[in-house]
């Protein structure tokens, strides 16, 4: 009887099933629990694994600070967890110095999932979906929130549709942050993965991590169910970087229209500062009311004289007004709150904000000439000092970025133009060159994928699987197509030992019947990345030795025969055939 093979169990009792992907801060697993198990319930328990990503040739400090946010990460998941809609957090762990979240499996589809079957399906959200979809994501916001947390990387990956209600669920709080309005929260874009990229709002590549930065990226994922493009594919108005959505041909809820539009201002002291505040507003908007008629009830006069032949025109954009004027009016209509913040700046303080916009907009010598004419004696002159600083060697480095990233899409260096793009900042000015090089990268990704990926294709159709996986692998790690090349990868990887199996199998069947050749063409065959080429590499040894072998005897062999033929034609006379006669001694190993 054999004894089974033991296999790696995290913990004594979690054993790793499936691969969920990779994010900032580690790798995502699905497991199962071995200990777990009811005997009147047939399938083993199923947990979500995270295991924090540890770079071991770091410094002490390094692995300090990292168990430092494992801790913090897991204190918090403690807390979060007893919310309905958010993963339970089941247990965490050390072992062989890794770090380990178990929390609990959400039996649903991503939302991701979800938005691109829409694309593919061209199926878009109507008013009501957008609706149930905001209400149901901003409860939880809420929550969050409530508990001092700022989640800082909400995107449709993140938020899982339950499959037995068709809740929301969300996940991935690797990159949560405390709410502390008194200190800036630093998110380093080294660190954002691409699939962040559109849903994060500006302030926190700056730096400036508020609370509504989660609400700025609920709203462009409300956008894009209502539209079908992605954040990345929405157009920027340059003049005052808001996305000028609503001009997409949607019909929507106009007042629902303006509540998104709230939630996507770019500057954030115009959005929604709470999700308390926006679930508020949200529940007391009375739906399907004429908008227009409670809008205009405090529009200046000169703003209500429209024609109108022009009103029908006008009423989808609600044209003329600022959406945060929009907003401000329409809770005022209630008589209950004012979204306007009306408080009043220095000068200085003035001059410093517009400096940085011009910073912003690319103007880097107007940027610098306007902070210093801020006197010494402003209490932001410090502050305004340490921006020309700051604005002089981050433009360095953001030029340095995009010249690097451009060069690399130039030579069709993929990887390095990605990585390069993700370290050229999302201000106005950059976001433009830079979202022209993310376009040309995928496009290049994609190309190069669908390249190799056919030539793949071409190769197993032969049955040439090892040049099909190495094609494969040439496929860079950033394209879309990631899941499709795993499954390629593991399907060509088994068909490839099967066949360097098989064509074992029929060498030894050569050698058996003394045809050492063939068998040497078929082990020729084996490739170098088979599960069997150690032993394919003995055996080539093992057979070539006896070919050797074999053509030495068949030489002597004919010699003999010559020998004797020459003997009966009297070529060689009696005397002298000892002299003519071939050595007969064979002292190789014969018997295969």
């Amino acid at each position: 009887m054999k004894t089974p093979i033991s296999k790696h169990l995290l913990n004594g009792r979690y054993e790793i099933i499936q691969n969920l992907g990779s994010g900032v801060f580690g790798q995502t697993y699905i497991a199962e629990d071995e200990k777990d198990k009811d005997v009147d319930y047939p399938e083993k328990p199923r947990y979500v694994v995270k295991q924090l990503k540890i770079n071991h040739f770091q410094s002490t400090s390094y692995f300090d600070d990292l168990r430092l946010r494992f801790l913090t990460e897991t204190e918090t998941l403690k807390h979060l967890g007893n919310h309905d809609q958010i993963p339970e957090l089941i247990t965490c762990f050390e072992e062989n110095e890794q770090f380990y979240l178990v929390q609990e499996y959400i039996y649903g589809i991503p939302l991701s999932m979800e938005l691109k079957n829409n694309h593919d399906r061209g199926v878009k959200w109507n008013s009501k979906e957008a609706m149930q979809f905001l209400e149901d994501a901003l409860s939880i916001l809420e929550y969050v929130h409530s508990q001092g947390f700022i989640h800082c990387d909400i995107k449709p990956e993140n938020l899982i549709r339950r499959g037995r209600d068709g809740k929301l669920v969300l996940i991935d709080f690797g990159s949560i942050q405390p709410i502390d309005f008194s200190t800036d929260v630093e998110l380093p874009i080294c660190q954002i993965p691409v699939t962040s990229l559109g849903y994060i709002p500006p302030e926190q590549f700056l730096c400036q991590t508020q609370a509504n930065s989660d609400i700025y990226a609920l709203g462009m994922i409300a956008l894009q169910g209502l539209t079908g493009l992605t954040p990345l594919e929405l157009k920027i108005d340059p003049n005052n970087h808001e996305i000028p959505w609503t001009n997409k041909n949607i019909e929507i809820d106009e007042y629902l229209a303006v509540f998104i539009s709230q939630m996507i201002r770019y500057n954030y002291q115009e959005r929604f500062q709470s999700a308390s505040e926006a679930l508020w507003i949200f529940k007391h908007i009375t739906w399907k009311h004429q908008a227009e008629k409670l809008l205009t009830t405090h529009l200046p006069i000169s703003a209500r004289r429209v024609p109108q032949k022009q009103q029908k025109q006008i009423n989808p954009l609600l044209a003329g007004m600022q959406w945060g004027i929009a907003i401000n009016s329409l809770v005022v209509g209630f008589g209950v709150y004012s979204l306007v913040n009306n408080s009043s700046s220095s000068s200085e303080t003035e001059t410093l904000s517009q400096a940085i916009d011009e910073y912003q907009e690319g103007n880097l010598e107007t940027a610098i000439n306007l902070a210093k004419t801020i006197p010494p004696y402003s209490n932001v002159y410090p502050e305004a000092q340490e921006n020309i600083a700051e604005w002089q060697e981050q433009w360095h480095k953001d030029t340095k970025n995009y010249l690097v990233a451009k060069r690399a899409l130039e030579e069709d260096n993929l990887s390095n133009a990605v990585t390069a793009v993700e370290k050229i900042p999302y201000t106005s000015y950059w976001r433009s060159k830079r979202e022209k090089l993310v376009a040309k990268t995928q496009a290049k990704l994609e190309d190069k994928t669908a390249n190799f990926l056919n030539q793949a294709y071409q190769s197993a159709e032969q049955q040439d699987f090892a040049t099909a996986l190495r094609y494969l692998r040439q496929i860079p790690p950033e394209t879309i197509a990631g899941e499709i090349i795993q499954k390629k990868l593991a399907e060509y990887n088994q068909k490839l030992q099967i066949r360097s199996n098989y064509l074992l199998n029929k060498a030894y069947k050569k050698a058996y019947v003394n045809d050492f050749n063939g068998a040497i063409k078929l082990l020729e065959k084996i490739p170098t990345g088979s599960d069997v080429y150690p032993h394919v590499l003995t055996k080539l040894k093992e057979y070539q030795e006896k070919q050797k072998i074999r053509n030495s005897l068949k030489s002597k062999l004919k010699a003999i025969v010559k020998f004797n033929q020459d003997i009966i034609s009297g070529q060689i006379n009696t005397d002298s055939q000892v002299s003519h006669r071939p050595d007969l001694s064979v002292q190789e190993e014969v018997n295969i």
